[in-house]
């Protein structure tokens, strides 16, 4: 992030003695990125974040892709998936993949996570789908509800509470690279500009400090490497009485994107929201369609050369698709044409506006499905355009 927060009690200045209520010091953790040449914050711990009480056994935790699905458009059948695991980290199922990102589905049946998380492999952004609920981190609390994207740096350490009650969907993305508002939107000083889709107000940080003093036995699963490593301490992670800097989870709601929109149809970079190593993030929301007079409001055919595009079908129909419904996907890959399907052309025009919203992620290298993704698979999807 490019805007500097604090909450909670920090020492004047960086690196100098800040003691507690009884005489010891607050122990400083400098959690940063790039080294020390990236964006960076200073959180102030109770206990040391060092004293590990044991390490356990770790687990497997990865994915691989499916060797025999060749080049073809693909649409996944997920709309109907209820859950799809026990818990936050068995529910998740990642459905595409490469060395730079992972996208997939976690619709957990208990809502709340009685261990803490940390991805020590990527930054996360999760979409929220359906459901509502409180991110805990070291960072405070931050409350996320339906149509949030929350961005979660890697090793961040956290832990989910939902809302018991109506579904829970969401949208897992893993980063190998950091996950960052778009370049072209920032100013020379990382302000985001006038002409930006959404702007500082939008974004919202952690709002309260929450902090868990109380000592015991305290999980934290840690994801590294193909691995949840399991590691135990005798307080919570959660010890944190001030930090400030640049790097910190945030929510940032697909309803306050603005869109951009032309006299012609807009191509999907107008739609950039996020950008990462190897990878674009959109935001399709309702909007005006395009009032040159010959105007054609479904998009183009269009042939990839370069890379590869995911749609994820949030809410909303979709005038230029058939036969996709609220929460599947649609993957269309570099070396093949694609675009509306037949008759969807015609019928869009005199459209004035669309009430659609998606999630797009556009890859830079090839992506492959998973071998999680395979009993999702439409097989009907490729020859689709011939109906």
């Amino acid at each position: 992030m490019a805007y500097y927060f604090r909450l909670g009690q920090i020492p004047p200045k960086r690196h100098t003695q800040f003691r507690q209520p009884d005489g010891s010091l607050y122990k400083e953790e400098l959690v940063s990125s790039k080294g020390f040449s990236g964006i960076y914050s200073n959180l102030y711990h109770i206990y040391n974040p060092n004293e590990v009480k044991s390490i356990g056994t770790p687990k497997p935790f990865s994915w691989e892709p499916a060797k025999a699905h060749g080049l073809n458009q693909t649409h996944l059948k997920t709309s109907g998936v209820d859950t799809t695991g026990e818990d936050y980290l068995s529910a998740r199922r990642m459905l595409m993949m490469n060395n730079d990102v992972m996208m997939g589905i976690c619709s957990p049946r208990q809502r709340k996570m009685d261990y803490y998380f940390k991805n020590a492999d990527g930054d996360e952004l999760i979409y929220i789908h359906d459901g509502e609920g409180v991110l805990y981190s070291q960072f405070g609390k931050l409350e996320v509800k339906k149509g949030d994207y929350v961005v979660i740096p890697r090793t961040t350490i956290y832990r989910f509470e939902f809302a018991e009650e109506g579904p829970l969907r969401l949208l897992v993305i893993e980063s190998h690279g950091p996950i960052e508002t778009v370049k072209r939107y920032r100013n020379e000083v990382g302000q985001l500009l006038e002409h930006s889709p959404y702007c500082e107000r939008d974004i919202r940080p952690p709002h309260e400090l929450h902090i868990e003093r109380e000592k015991g036995d305290y999980l934290v699963q840690i994801k590294k490497q193909g691995f949840l490593h399991q590691y135990s301490y005798g307080h919570s992670p959660l010890d944190i009485v001030g930090w400030d800097g640049y790097l910190y989870p945030y929510a940032l709601s697909i309803h306050d994107f603005e869109p951009i929109t032309g006299r012609i149809h807009q191509p999907p970079p107008v739609h950039q929201t996020f950008q990462a190593w190897g990878f674009v993030i959109c935001s399709f929301v309702p909007r005006l369609f395009d009032y040159h007079p010959l105007a054609i409001p479904a998009p183009y055919n269009h042939s990839n050369i370069d890379s590869d595009e995911v749609l994820y079908y949030a809410e909303g129909e979709f005038m230029s698709r058939k036969g996709i419904d609220r929460g599947s996907f649609t993957i269309h890959m570099g070396g093949l044409p694609h675009g509306p399907h037949p008759g969807t052309v015609e019928k869009s025009i005199g459209a004035k506006e669309t009430h659609e919203y998606a999630v797009m992620l556009d890859t830079h290298r090839p992506l492959f499905i998973t071998t999680d993704a395979l009993e999702f698979v439409d097989k009907n999807y490729p020859m689709s355009w011939t109906e």
